[in-house]
């Protein structure tokens, strides 16, 4: 099983519509993903490690597919509908890396 982990960095400027992502967005993706896609999390970082700095990233969302395979075949055929709709809920690019699941 793999990970495909998203995270969008915090910074000065940075807007993200939480509310967006969590109602439109990730429902469109697992919709446009699925049977393909089986979990997906979405993560709201409350602070950093030490009190004072802010969180390095606004949010993160972590979908789980069977292969590196199932996810490249699932999202190629979606991936601009998927990409056009992040400047609905954010500025700032995401950072996204895939993981095996141990």
């Amino acid at each position: 099983m793999i990970n495909v982990s998203v995270w969008y960095p915090n910074g000065v400027g940075v807007r993200f519509d939480m509310d967006y992502y969590v109602n439109s967005h990730i429902p469109m993706v697992r919709k446009l993903l699925e049977p393909a896609l089986r979990k997906a999390v979405i993560e709201q970082p409350l602070s950093a490690v030490s009190p004072g700095p802010e969180p390095a990233f606004v949010a993160g969302c972590q979908l789980h597919f069977d292969s590196v395979e199932a996810f490249q075949a699932a999202f190629e055929p979606h991936a601009a509908a998927i990409q056009d709709d992040i400047a609905n809920y954010t500025n700032t690019t995401p950072v996204i890396q895939i993981n095996e699941l141990k």
